[in-house]
């Protein structure tokens, strides 16, 4: 059973820019240089804003009972949207053989989910991206693994159900989505704390009231 740590959310509302990593520049001192000469300056580095969330880890009966009730088997493409340390997408990868990618915002957490799946040996089948997950691409997807918050999860349901194949599943730690009614929940408890875990499947056609946040 794999034990690391996890993006999961507490609630955090926070606007602010974060920068990953920084440019130097180093003055130098010259008796003379020509009047027309360019000024260079250096490319900034991305900048990301802050994370929605803060990190606590997932526990691995839920991870396990996630990807059980997704049905997750060899054929499919799994993203963890928030993947915290990795676990769920290294799990996956490990149990299923699959393709699997984490993206999360905050990159000392896309470092620590880096080196578990070197850890664990699964360099070769799963990849961790540092992006914000509401500019980012997951339509190859057959599963999306959540562990938001509830205004997060609707937030991010417009965004889901464009671009993701019907017949895809979708499963959330502990958080619905509004008024799109999940079709399976569960209850897991772990040393006393109980967790739900919540499925949907994206429908072939979308009703209206889910095409938009509540």
């Amino acid at each position: 059973m794999i034990l690391f740590q996890r993006t999961v959310p507490l609630f955090v509302l926070s606007v602010g820019l974060m920068s990953i990593g920084c440019s130097q520049t180093s003055n130098v001192a010259v008796d003379s240089a020509p009047a027309d000469a360019q000024v260079v300056t250096p490319k900034q580095s991305p900048i990301l804003r802050s994370p929605d969330v803060v990190y606590v880890p997932t526990p691995p009966e839920v991870v396990e009972k996630m990807l059980e009730i997704a049905n997750v088997n060899s054929k499919d493409v799994l993203y963890d949207l928030g993947s915290g340390d990795g676990r769920i997408p290294i799990a996956a990868t490990q149990k299923f053989g699959i393709r699997a990618t984490g993206i999360d915002i905050n990159p000392q957490r896309i470092q620590e989910a880096n080196a578990n799946a070197q850890k664990e040996g699964v360099t070769d089948r799963v990849r961790f991206l540092n992006q914000d997950l509401f500019e980012s691409d997951f339509r190859d997807a057959t599963v999306v693994t959540l562990y938001l918050l509830p205004e997060l999860n609707v937030k991010l349901r417009p965004q889901l159900l464009s671009q993701l194949k019907p017949g895809s599943r979708i499963v959330s730690h502990d958080f619905d989505m509004g008024d799109w009614k999940p079709e399976k929940t569960a209850r897991v408890n772990v040393n006393g704390r109980v967790h739900n875990v919540y499925f949907w499947t994206v429908p072939q056609n979308t009703p209206p009231n889910l095409r938009s946040p509540s």
